[in-house]
């Protein structure tokens, strides 16, 4: 029986799969959303200003608090992307001094290049006509004799004499004249270079020779990721850098040459620093280290003439999980002179609030202030802790730009090498007598006097003297409530003017792309300067006019460079710190709010000055004492908002300053027959504080009190997104 064979049945042929992409390794050009894979681990690159940075996959970069994480999804490197505003806040403020730092050393490199090129041409000179070289005192000897028509004296080494004809006598007198002048200069060569730097800062804007605007334009090519490769180089810190991403921007962005560290106390945060420097390929110009950043700092305390690290740093950056108190004696000590300071405190459960008021002594050096305006307490807490650890040592601060940011302080402070500066301190500084519990009102003290004398030989000098306390009772004048005590704290100025005018300069050119939060940065700096109005003419500054100032040299107006950084005065004062509320006042004395127009508008019809604070919204700040904010509540509720009898209860703070409308009306009649009887016309200064409001027409103008703006800015920041905050610390 035969088998029947089944049929060859033809398979189809099978299509290949596509194959995976190969995994991108840290050696990759960098870009945005990649997958990365590097020893074993996978990560996402994330985009920041022109810096990426590997974040392991999976990783939290927001916060649910209703959420459980488990140890194994813990964050191991710390990102929160709400602090964007701040990196970009101190890319362009580093890059605002770092530019007028490097102009500075430019400018003095190019005066040393020139002193030897007059001093080679001279010797060329000297030897074409056979005139030996000359001391300081033999070359202005000579110069006179020249002028006088007698012949120089040789000298003693010179074997050859030669006559001197009148057509070389010029000449000759020319060259022993820069000798004498350059000689002098010559005495500076051999000085320390701390007392190098003291006397630069002797010399003005004016004498710069370098042009400004080939400087500028050396350095404008911001946000294109290009590297500088002329120019004197700054050395940065990173103290804190957690994923290095700091570090990262300043190599990229700042444009001039930079020199920067990134240190962290844990080995798995150096380690990411390391990768993010290795993929973005700047190992060139960052170095990561790990080590205590206390520590590290203290390295650089004179240690150059043993061999040390090496130079101090020009610009060191700190922003701690929590206070920066611990870094700041190392931080001080290790910048050079005229070097900026960074700071962030995200603790502002201890400085802005009264319940822990003894760490916030043990940490700030003062004790914190209960009330509305208690964040703008705590940044001058935190400045006064920077300025006691500088005082130490010599060393003088200036706060360039302090600003209280969402949750956390973050200030730029420029420190010197000064002990003459250092004796305003205890003058700059000042104590607070706050009626937290009753009406908000404040009264300052401040610890000492500086007062300007005249000496014997008609040089002015300061005298600095105790000074005379209380300055204030121990119940509020206003609603008879007890006061607290705050502080000590600076009592100086918070802004820089010129400082914040240089970094807004730059904002029209920035790729808004790149720069996530340009708007939030024009309207708080914006606002920060507006702050300084409060400033009578040179009150803040030398070059600054009734609140307005203009920090630009002839030179820069000529070349349209941006401003210098003029200091301030080491003798400014703040004499209205703080801001208030109006709806906070109204809260008090049980009354409709007045808008912040209306408020405004009666200040300022009345002669004071009112802006708006970078700190809270709905707050103005004045020059205008709480006498006369009382004063305007009062006519408030007597001309547009009165309020039903009995709707204050007895003894509370609200009833005094009621009270205290009839007590006006008493002496506004005695003032009247007063003036009758003296005759004396309309002076509106009266021995009686009482007298002396009566005499404040109060206008509620509104349209005094709109500030006309030419462009609508974005001044204070809404909740970015639901969780927001400072997140949880690295593990």
């Amino acid at each position: 029986m035969a088998v029947e064979s089944t049929p060859a049945t033809s398979e189809p042929p099978q299509t290949l799969a596509p194959e995976p992409p190969q995994p991108l390794t840290v050696d990759a050009h960098p870009g945005e959303g990649q997958e990365i894979y590097h020893d074993g681990q996978q990560y996402t690159t994330i985009r920041e200003g022109f810096a990426y940075i590997l974040v392991p996959k999976g990783a939290a970069i927001s916060l649910d608090p209703k959420a459980k994480v488990d140890a194994a999804s813990q964050q191991s490197v710390f990102y929160n992307p709400i602090q964007q505003f701040n990196r970009d806040l101190s890319v362009l403020a580093i890059r605002a001094f770092g530019e007028n730092l490097v102009r500075q050393r430019t400018s003095r490199e190019g005066k040393a290049k020139a002193r030897r090129e007059n001093r080679n041409r001279k010797r060329k000179l000297q030897e074409l006509l056979g005139v030996g070289e000359t001391n300081a005192e033999a070359g202005a000897t000579d110069s006179k004799r020249l002028k006088e028509g007698e012949p120089s004296i040789p000298p003693t080494d010179s074997s050859t004499i030669i006559d001197i004809s009148e057509a070389n006598r010029e000449i000759v007198l020319q060259c022993v004249e820069d000798d004498a002048k350059d000689s002098k200069a010559e005495e500076h060569e051999d000085i320390s270079d701390e007392d190098l730097l003291a006397l630069e800062k002797s010399i003005t804007t004016k004498d710069v020779s370098v042009n400004p605007k080939e400087t500028e334009n050396n350095t404008s090519n911001i946000s294109n990721g290009s590297h500088p490769t002329t120019g004197p180089k700054v050395k940065i810190l990173d103290a804190l850098s957690a994923t290095g991403l700091r570090a990262l921007r300043y190599a990229q962005e700042l444009p001039f040459r930079t020199q920067l560290t990134a240190n962290d106390l844990s080995p798995k945060a150096t380690a990411s620093i390391a990768l993010n420097i290795k993929h973005n390929r700047l190992e060139d110009k960052i170095t990561a280290t790990a080590g205590n950043a206390i520590s590290h700092m203290y390295q650089f305390i004179d240690q150059e003439a043993i061999g040390g690290p090496g130079p101090k740093y020009d610009i060191i950056d700190l922003d701690p999980y929590g206070t920066a108190v611990p870094f700041l004696d190392a931080a001080v000590q290790a910048l050079t002179d005229d070097g900026l300071l960074c700071v962030t405190c995200t603790d502002s459960g201890v400085f802005a609030s009264t319940g822990y008021a003894e760490k916030c002594y043990s940490q700030y050096g003062g004790l914190p202030i209960k009330g509305f305006y208690s964040h703008e307490a705590g940044l001058r807490l935190i400045i006064h802790a920077v300025a006691t650890a500088a005082a130490r040592h010599g060393l003088a601060i200036e706060p360039l730009l302090s600003l209280s940011i969402d949750f956390y302080i973050r200030i730029f402070i420029r420190v010197r090498k000064s002990p003459a500066d250092v004796k305003f301190l205890a003058g700059k500084t000042m104590i607070v007598y706050s009626c937290d519990a009753g009406c908000g009102a404040w009264q300052t003290q401040y610890l000492a006097r500086n007062v300007e004398r005249d000496g014997k030989d008609g040089q002015k000098f300061y005298k600095h003297s105790l000074a005379q306390a209380p300055s204030a009772p121990s119940e509020c004048e206003h609603c008879g409530f007890k006061t607290h005590l705050g502080g000590p704290m600076w009592g100086g100025p918070l802004h820089n003017p010129s400082f914040i005018e240089r970094i807004l300069s730059y904002l029209p050119s920035l790729d808004k792309s790149v720069y996530k939060t340009t708007e939030r940065v024009e309207g708080m700096l914006s606002t920060a300067l507006e702050e300084l109005h409060i400033f009578r003419s040179n009150e803040l500054s030398p070059t600054q006019a009734d609140g307005i100032s203009d920090t630009k040299t002839s030179e820069d107006k000529a070349t349209n460079a941006t401003p210098a950084i003029v200091p301030n005065k080491v003798t400014a004062l703040d004499r209205h710190p703080f801001y208030f509320i109006p709806s906070n006042l109204a809260k008090i004395i049980h009354c409709e709010s007045p808008s912040l127009p209306q408020m405004k508008g009666a200040l300022r019809h009345a002669g004071f000055r009112a802006v708006r604070s970078h700190a809270k919204r709905g707050t103005i700040k004045t020059d205008a004492s709480w006498s006369v904010l009382w004063h305007i509540m009062r006519e408030w509720v007597r001309q547009k908002s009165p309020i039903n009898e009995g709707a204050i209860k007895h003894g509370a703070a609200g009833r005094r300053i009621i009270d205290k409308m009839e007590e006006e009306d008493v002496k506004a009649d005695v003032s009247m027959k007063d003036e009758e009887q003296s005759n004396k016309g309309s002076d509106n200064t009266f021995s009686e504080k009482g007298n002396r409001l009566k005499k404040i027409n109060v206008v509620f103008d509104e349209d005094m009190g709109k500030d006309r703006e030419v462009k609508k800015l974005t001044r204070y920041q809404m909740n970015p997104r639901a969780n927001w905050g400072p997140m949880n610390r690295a593990k």
